[in-house]
């Protein structure tokens, strides 16, 4: 699953880039290169609102490696056929990040089928430590990599990583899948939908979907918004390369620390502190801070992120079992919806306002929203407690 979890990483982030790089140099069209850059986030609503009750009627290895595979396939292509409007590419990329939220809900449901209380907290809080590295490390080395080849060398480059996770198959052991019945697209369409309708209709689990959403959304537009701002000072635009890293920085440390030094009551009590943490800093930029205090904001942004292992036990308590795939689906499903929308909504406002009030509203937009969900979030059942006192025994 680590190696999974690399793998997919890096290919995601050799795709981003390399289809952001392809597409402008074929329209040197700035709109169409950022289009390109959220094209792999945005479709995820719609397939996490159609299709992540596969989650639960297939066995996890099927899912797992039917969804790696057709992720793979755009990178392959593209690469490999030069020509190919852009149009199609985006339209092929689109199409395989349908599917995501189907793999995200195959995962974390293999997960808390194998790690038990706090270990699968644990457990999440390693992959996301995983899974921010490879976003550093993957933009260096497909760095690295146009400097050598040209734009679909690195999406070749993507393609392959991603079928190498797939190859994880072979080390997952067979499971049944939880819900039995006949599939069609109809009645995946339809069960997906009433899921999804019955957890939302829960008021807990509906508050734990919104509160691991929007301050997390909030927080990625305002960053969407760097690269302007750093132009907004009168700096060249490779000026935002540190700062774009000190976000994810900051989230390998602050999950390193709160996942394995914090114990699970602590770790939930401090999901409200850290959830503004991750949204309170952008608030500076309404001063226009220079880069060093920008960075130092953005890399104590990235550390509040780990407000979601606080809610994490919550949500898996909350959750029915059949549903259980689909419900990490949905939560996926909004995360990453929220990281395709969240942009467009604060570009939108920066092109009134200016950049720097548009990131500052955003954090403040992100603020409000955690005190009025996690602050709710708090109360503890006997069997949280039974399980703490477990685990911390452990």
């Amino acid at each position: 699953m680590f190696f999974a979890s690399l793998m997919y990483g890096l290919g995601t982030q050799f795709e981003i880039l390399g289809m952001s790089v392809l597409v402008y140099a074929q329209t040197r069209s700035a709109f169409l290169a950022a289009f390109a850059f959220s094209i792999g986030f945005s479709p995820q609503l719609v397939g996490g609102a159609l299709f992540t009750s596969l989650a639960d009627r297939l066995p996890p290895r099927v899912v797992y490696t039917t969804c790696m595979l057709a992720r793979a396939a755009p990178g392959l292509l593209i690469g490999a056929l030069p020509g190919m409007p852009v149009a199609v590419m985006l339209v092929m990329v689109a199409a395989a990040a349908m599917i995501m939220p189907v793999y995200s809900a195959a995962v974390s449901g293999i997960l808390a089928d194998v790690l038990k209380g706090d270990q699968y907290v644990l457990g999440r809080s390693s992959i996301s430590v995983l899974n921010s590295s490879s976003q550093i490390i993957g933009m260096g080395i497909g760095g690295a990599i146009l400097v050598l080849l040209p734009a679909r060398g690195l999406l070749l480059a993507a393609g392959s990583a991603l079928v190498l996770s797939a190859l994880v198959r072979r080390g997952l052991p067979p499971r049944p899948a939880r819900q039995v019945g006949p599939l069609s697209l109809r009645g995946t369409v339809r069960g997906t939908m009433a899921g999804n309708a019955r957890l939302f209709r829960d008021h807990q689990v509906r508050k734990l979907l919104l509160a691991q959403w929007l301050p997390l959304s909030f927080t990625t537009g305002a960053e969407s918004l760097v690269v302007p701002y750093v132009g907004s000072l009168g700096k060249a635009a490779a000026a935002a390369g540190p700062l774009l890293a000190a976000t994810p920085a900051g989230m390998i440390l602050g999950e390193y620390v709160v996942g394995r030094w914090c114990r699970p009551a602590f770790r939930q009590r401090m999901a409200l502190p850290l959830a503004v943490l991750t949204c309170l800093p952008w608030l500076l930029f309404a001063i226009r801070p220079p880069l060093v205090l920008a960075a130092c904001a953005m890399f104590c942004c990235g550390c509040g992120t780990a407000y979601e292992l606080g809610l994490q036990r919550l949500f898996l308590d909350s959750v029915p079992g059949e549903l259980r795939g689909q419900a990490f689906g949905l939560n996926a499903t909004g995360v990453m919806g929220g990281q395709g929308v969240g942009p467009w909504l604060t570009g939108a406002l920066a092109a009134v306002v200016g950049p720097a009030v548009a990131i500052a509203a955003s954090g403040g937009a992100g603020v409000v929203s955690a005190l009025a969900l996690i602050r709710k979030l708090n109360g503890r059942t006997g069997d949280n407690r039974a399980q703490d006192a477990a685990a911390e025994a452990g």
